[in-house]
């Protein structure tokens, strides 16, 4: 077996957790944030949602199923959720050493080192965890012996622009023109509107797609704090004042509701799950929900013309919101799921008849 040095996770209090590499071998910072799902690393890792973060997975063991081939479906990775791993790095429990499953191309370690991210085992993740909870997201570092590196938090800058598209892309040969505003948007959200009879005009985060004659707009999920989006939010305003419907997922909904009027707050530790349930308000009906957000809309700050969509059923935050006339909406969580649940992967559907609808209507 290959010899890995020995590395350690240094947080921003000083605690100290001493692990092994398995990983590219180099020092990095970032801000430490945990995810409870048993399986979905190559999904995870490749998530732009995660760009400046030090990954800790809390299910015990990591890597037994390796990592599938890059093998591309309509101009997509399929099995991966963007071209590259995203997050700084990843903090594990127990790495298997010898994957195995019928997609495995790779190990989980070749990949790593690769893409050049760091990888560490042999930490007591749950131990880690329950630390994160009590004090909260946190700055953390993986140093190895004879390097260092200051800490470095992603939410200080605009992370949106180094992980969105930088020219505009276009997808599908459908009927109803959607313009995605890219601000570090997962493939499943572009494979989940392609089930349906759209063309998808993949934009930069800054593109200013008010001019853009099309059916419906797209918010994507991103990373990051929200307010650092200005000119994403101030295109979303303009188009406010019309009838297009949009829908936001993530960081979208966020945006959403920043250019409405409303405020955002950043997490204890933030949601990364596949597990979360949430509610729609008055309805008697739960959703288990995908998650991966360090921000949330303050729904007590939302305009009149404006309501929650969707609730979190364990702490009572906001996870969606929509207008109360027009044909705007946005969900917190992840309804194209990938990996997860699938539960209300319906809002797509329910984005396209609204589509339908207004296009039918002459709006």
């Amino acid at each position: 077996m290959q010899q890995y040095k020995k590395a350690q996770l240094v947080l921003q209090d000083g605690a100290i957790y001493e692990g092994v590499s398995f990983g590219y071998e180099k020092t990095v910072s970032g801000e430490v944030v945990f995810y409870t799902a048993m399986t979905g690393y190559p999904e995870s890792l490749t998530d732009p949602s995660y760009k400046g973060q030090i990954l800790v997975p809390t299910y015990p063991m990591i890597g037994n199923y390796g990592v599938p081939a890059d093998v591309e479906k309509d101009g997509l990775s399929q099995f991966f959720e963007s071209d590259k791993i995203h997050c700084t790095a990843i903090v594990i429990s127990d790495y298997s050493f010898e994957p195995s499953h019928w997609n495995s191309q790779k190990s989980l370690a070749q990949w790593l080192q690769e893409q050049q991210v760091p990888g560490i085992y042999g930490i007591d993740t749950r131990a880690l965890t329950k630390k994160l909870r009590e004090h909260g997201a946190m700055l953390g570092k993986i140093v190895f012996q004879g390097q260092d590196t200051p800490f470095y938090d992603p939410n200080k800058e605009n992370i949106v622009a180094q992980v969105s598209t930088k020219e505009p892309i276009e997808y599908g040969h459908g009927k109803y023109k959607v313009v995605l505003v890219d601000c570090g948007v997962k493939y499943n959200i572009i494979r989940c509107l392609l089930k349906h009879d759209v063309t998808v005009k993949r934009v930069p985060w800054d593109y200013d797609f008010t001019h853009e004659k099309c059916d419906g707009i797209f918010l994507s999920n991103g990373p990051g704090d929200p307010a650092q989006c200005e000119a994403t939010i101030a295109h979303v305003r303009k188009a406010l004042e019309g009838n297009t419907p949009i829908m936001g997922i993530c960081l979208g909904n966020q945006l959403l509701a920043r250019a409405a009027g409303a405020d955002t707050y950043k997490l204890k530790y933030g949601h990364r799950s596949h597990n979360q349930p949430v509610m729609e308000p008055g309805k008697n009906r739960c959703y288990i929900t995908s998650q991966n957000h360090g921000f949330a809309i303050d729904a007590q700050t939302l305009p009149a013309d404006w309501e929650a969509l969707f609730v979190n059923v364990n702490d009572g935050t906001n996870e969606g919101i929509r207008h109360k006339s027009k044909p705007f909406f946005s969900a917190q969580f992840h309804p194209e799921a990938s990996s997860g649940p699938i539960d209300t992967e319906y809002l797509f559907e329910w984005f396209i008849q609204k589509i339908e609808k207004f296009r039918n209507l002459g709006m």
